[in-house]
C-alpha cells in the first residue's frame, strides 16, 4: 500500500529528526520510539520468516535499550532536577546511558542482534539499518559525550573495531559483511568521540556516503552474495568495475575518501599520546582490509563463465542512475579537498 509505507517513512524520518533536534530528554526519546516503531512494519512486510525473525529481534533489542535509557535520564532527572541532555551527572546514570545507547548502534559486544537480523533482511532494508537508524543514537552519544567515561568510550571503540575485522573474514554473505564493516567504522567513529566530537562527524558523513553507493551498486545488479558477485560483470560492467574502487574506498586505502578520516584519526589519537590505541586501530583496519580485498579479487580478476552466448549486450537492459554516480564520485574523491576539512576541524 503506497500510503501506508508513505506514511511509515514519513515518521520513520519525523523521529530520527525529533531525536536529532531536541534538548529535552522526553522528546529525544519519543523520537527514538516513533523511529522503532515506524520501522518494525517495514522490517516485516516481507511474509518470509526471516524477516519475521529480524523484526522481532530488532523491537526486542531496541525496547531494553529504551527502557534502560529512559530508566537513565529518570534516575538523573531525580538527582538534578532538570531533563536536558547535556547535564547528566550521576556516574550510574551515565553509564546505563551509554550502556543504552552502544545497544542502539551496535557497538561492540553490544553487536550480536544487528549481525543475526541482517541476514533476513533485503538490500534496502540492510541500507536503512546501517546508515538513517545509526543517526539518532550517534547525535545522542555526541552531545552526551563530555560527560561519558573516556576510557570506557575508547575501550568500547577499540574492541568494536577488532571483531567488526575478525567476524568478516569468513562471511559469504555480503549483507553480513557490510553489517561487521558497519560495527569497524562505529569503533572508529567512538575511539575519537571524547577527544575530537568533530571528526566523529566527519567519520560519519564518509562512512554513509560509501555505505550507501556500495548498496546502491548491490541493488543495481542484484549482488546478495560472492557467488552472486562474480557473475554480476555482465550485468553493468563499467558500474562493476566501480566495485572495486569502492571497497578500496571502504578499506581506507588512499587516495580514496576512506582514508581521510583514518588518517584524522590516527592524528589525533598520537597528538593524545595513546600511541598503543593508534597501533591497535592500525592493526584492525588490516583485518577489515583482508576481507575488503577478498571482495575485490572477486571483481577484479575472477571472472565467472557467463550463461549467455552472445558477448553482446543487447539483452541487458541498463538504467543509468545520476545520483548513483554523484555518490560514488563523493565516496572516491574527497581527498584532494583534505584542506578544506582539516581547516574546519
Amino acid at each position: 500500500n503506497l500510503y501506508a509505507m508513505s506514511m511509515l517513512l514519513f515518521s520513520l524520518s519525523i523521529g530520527t529528526v525529533i531525536t536529532m533536534s531536541s534538548s529535552h530528554w522526553f522528546l529525544a526519546w519519543m523520537g527514538l520510539e516513533l523511529n522503532t516503531l515506524a520501522i518494525i512494519p517495514l522490517l516485516s512486510k516481507t511474509h518470509h520468516p526471516r524477516a519475521t525473525e529480524a523484526a522481532t529481534k530488532y523491537f526486542l533489542t531496541q525496547s531494553v535499550a529504551s527502557a534502560l535509557l529512559l530508566f537513565a535520564t529518570m534516575l538523573n532527572a531525580s538527582y538534578t532536577g532538570e531533563w536536558t541532555i547535556i547535564n547528566m551527572q550521576t556516574p550510574i546514570s551515565t553509564l546505563m546511558l551509554t550502556i543504552a545507547l552502544m545497544i542502539k548502534l551496535a557497538v561492540a559486544p553490544f553487536h550480536l542482534w544487528l549481525t543475526d537480523m541482517i541476514q533476513g533482511l533485503n538490500l534496502t532494508e540492510c541500507l536503512i539499518m546501517l546508515t538513517w537508524q545509526k543517526l539518532a543514537p550517534m547525535a545522542l552519544i555526541i552531545q552526551t559525550s563530555p560527560e561519558m567515561n573516556p576510557t570506557l568510550i575508547t575501550s568500547l571503540g577499540a574492541l568494536s573495531m577488532l571483531i567488526g575485522g575478525w567476524g568478516g573474514l569468513n562471511q559469504p554473505h555480503l549483507r553480513k559483511i557490510m553489517a561487521f564493516s558497519s560495527i569497524a567504522h562505529l569503533g572508529w567513529m567512538i575511539i575519537v568521540m571524547p577527544y575530537l566530537p568533530n571528526l566523529t562527524l566527519l567519520n560519519l558523513l564518509v562512512y554513509l556516503l560509501m555505505t550507501t553507493s556500495i548498496f546502491l551498486m548491490m541493488m543495481t545488479l542484484l549482488m546478495i552474495n560472492m557467488n552472486k558477485m562474480a557473475s554480476s560483470w555482465m550485468k553493468n560492467l563499467p558500474l562493476f568495475s566501480m566495485m572495486t574502487i569502492m571497497l578500496m574506498s571502504l578499506g581506507g586505502l588512499p587516495p580514496m575518501s576512506g582514508f581521510i578520516p583514518k588518517w584524522m584519526i590516527l592524528e589525533e589519537l598520537i597528538k593524545q599520546n595513546m600511541i598503543s590505541l593508534a597501533t591497535l586501530a592500525i592493526i584492525s583496519t588490516l583485518l577489515s582490509l583482508f576481507f575488503y580485498l577478498r571482495l575485490s579479487y572477486i571483481t577484479s580478476l575472477t571472472s565467472s563463465p557467463s550463461p549467455l552466448n552472445s558477448k553482446l549486450t543487447w539483452r541487458l537492459k541498463l538504467n543509468p542512475n545520476s545520483s548513483t554516480a554523484l555518490i560514488i564520485i563523493l565516496s572516491t574523491m574527497l581527498l584532494p579537498i583534505l584542506p578544506s576539512i582539516t581547516s574546519l576541524m
